[in-house]
């Protein structure tokens, strides 16, 4: 058995976190929410946005909509098809458009204008899931939260943090391996990992601060297999 094989059939799931942590702390120590805002609302606005969409296309799109609708009382009483104007370029525009507004009266109606500090109230809005929620608790509010992204999902898997199996499983998993009070660095430090670091395709392993010695032989050769294959 080589070294490297030896050292990852040693590591279980808590030493191989915490040498994760002390690695994203190293080359992220201080990550920024990735998403222009101004307040709570306009994260939440941004987040909702970034579905199947780029942060960075959200950050193109939103000076424009957020001058037009800074707030929930103004987005509310903003017509469906002007927000669509603003937002065309953002994936699913259509359906975002009619949900922002949507989230925006019910906000206005329920709470005051004000975003809830409440996952279950945040879920309950129009197109606001619970990765959505996750992150505006996290990031609006400093409430614990790790919200599971394409990154994060991806990594989980490939670093023998989780299974895989789904987004609900990679989230509980990361919750039980992390301490609590890291969750929120934590989310966005995988984030730009992934972006700068590990990316899905054409990722060299070896090269890899992480997947060098994190990476299971079986999860490297199916990927191997599957880039092969493409």
């Amino acid at each position: 058995m080589t070294t490297v094989g030896a050292a990852r059939r040693r590591l279980d799931r808590a030493t191989r976190a915490a040498r994760i942590m002390a690695i994203l702390d190293d080359l992220h120590p201080a990550p920024a929410i990735p998403l222009d805002h101004g307040d709570p609302f306009q994260l939440l606005c941004a987040v909702a946005l970034s579905a199947q969409t780029t942060d960075a296309r959200v950050n193109l799109v939103t000076p424009a909509l957020f001058a037009r609708a800074p707030d929930a009382a103004t987005m509310a009483t903003t017509p469906a098809a002007e927000i669509l104007h603003h937002i065309r370029t953002c994936g699913l525009a259509p359906t975002k458009a009619k949900n922002l507004r949507a989230l925006a009266e019910a906000l206005v109606r329920d709470h005051g204008g004000r975003v809830p500090a409440s996952f279950e109230a945040l879920e309950a809005l129009p197109g606001v899931g619970h990765k959505t929620a996750s992150v505006v608790m996290a990031q609006a509010f400093g409430e614990p939260a790790f919200p599971v992204d394409t990154h994060i999902h991806r990594l989980a898997a490939r670093w023998g943090l989780s299974s895989g199996k789904d987004v609900v499983t990679t989230e509980r998993d990361l919750k039980a391996v992390f301490p609590r009070e890291r969750w929120n660095a934590l989310h966005l430090q995988i984030i730009y990992f992934g972006r700068r670091e590990c990316p899905a395709r054409g990722h060299v392993i070896a090269a890899c601060p992480i997947c060098a010695w994190a990476m299971t032989r079986t999860r490297a050769a199916a990927e191997r297999a599957a880039g092969s294959s493409r």
